[in-house]
């Protein structure tokens, strides 16, 4: 416990939260309102749908790959969780059967790249598109409304202070951060992202390591859908799509490499989590024009994406200039 603290007081995880200190303060001076009850509750309902987002997108990441279809596979899960619902479907059943279809969405992904050979990019960005065409085609493009009032109770329950979507992205970090940190898997995950030469020579099933990671993103991103249906009490084709982006941006601030591996923890990436949404939350609450904040979500990418760049190159540097160990002399027997 003592080391693992010392490690996070020395690394990044320290310096994400000034940031985040600076953060808060900034937009405190600019709105008293920042930090009020109201806003602060909404951070972490910002938190619950960026954070569910990023444990699949993270963990995919780390093993190498991409899923740009997270936003739409999320906005399915809502749209077909909420016509179910609407059909008369309990809850706990609708929720199953549209976690079920996530992972369908995932196995659709993997195929495409580790069998089809595609790029995770271009393949997981052509079916984000194909799913948001399904999701307008099957809703006809309406919201449709959500009655179950027991369903509602996943969106608006709270535990002590903490929103239930919130204490479930909480969850779901802490659940990843112990597979990763303790078992096999994990320690697989990670090689196959960080070196994949050294994984295959390891005898490690790349193409099973990221079918499986891609399937956990398409359950995860749809039960960020549907706790987000849960919360607003509709389900609609402009739910979720686009967080795919807000997903990627807090993984790489919380350290995981846009090129694949690298993990400074659960607790870093939660933090960046905590950025991300504090940052766009202080947008929004000081009435910041809507294209100005989409600008604004663009520059932040760019910079993740160079402060990403920046520590891949720092990375390999230290590995070149890494002083060797020294060879035995051989015995001179002359």
């Amino acid at each position: 416990m003592k080391k693992s603290l010392r490690k996070f007081t020395r690394g990044k995880g320290m310096t994400l939260l000034i940031v985040v200190a600076l953060v808060f303060v900034f937009f405190r001076i600019l709105k008293r309102e920042y930090w009020s009850g109201d806003n602060l509750r909404g951070i972490m309902y910002a938190m619950s749908l960026c954070g569910t987002i990023t444990c699949g997108m993270a963990c995919l990441m780390m093993s190498g790959a991409i899923d740009l279809a997270s936003g739409a596979e999320g906005m399915m899960g809502g749209v077909v969780c909420a016509m179910l619902l609407a059909a008369g479907v309990p809850w706990p059943a609708a929720m199953l059967m549209c976690l079920i279809m996530g992972a369908c969405f995932g196995l659709v992904n993997a195929f495409l790249t580790n069998f089809m050979n595609f790029m995770p990019f271009i393949a997981t960005m052509a079916m984000a598109s194909v799913w948001q065409g399904v999701g307008a085609v099957i809703s006809g493009n309406a919201t449709i409304m959500i009655t179950n009032q027991s369903f509602w109770k996943i969106g608006s329950t709270n535990i002590w202070i903490f929103p239930l979507p919130f204490v479930i992205m909480v969850v779901l970090l802490t659940c990843y951060g112990w597979m990763i940190a303790n078992t096999r898997f994990g320690r697989q995950m990670l090689l196959c992202g960080g070196n994949p030469n050294a994984a295959r020579l390891a005898g490690i099933n790349h193409k099973r390591v990221t079918t499986i990671m891609f399937v956990n993103n398409g359950v995860v991103a749809s039960l960020g859908g549907m706790v987000l249906a849960s919360r607003m009490h509709n389900g609609t084709v402009g739910n979720v799509v686009g967080s795919e982006m807000d997903g990627m941006v807090a993984a790489i601030i919380g350290g995981v490499s846009f090129l694949g591996g690298g993990s400074s923890g659960m607790a870093v990436l939660f933090i960046g989590i905590l950025m991300l949404s504090s940052f766009k939350s202080g947008l929004y609450i000081i009435n910041l024009n809507a294209y100005w904040m989409v600008c604004a979500n663009g520059v932040l990418l760019i910079v993740a994406l160079v402060v990403d760049y920046i520590r891949e190159r720092t990375r390999l540097r230290a590995l070149k200039v890494a002083p060797q160990p020294a060879r035995a002399k051989r015995p001179n027997h002359e």
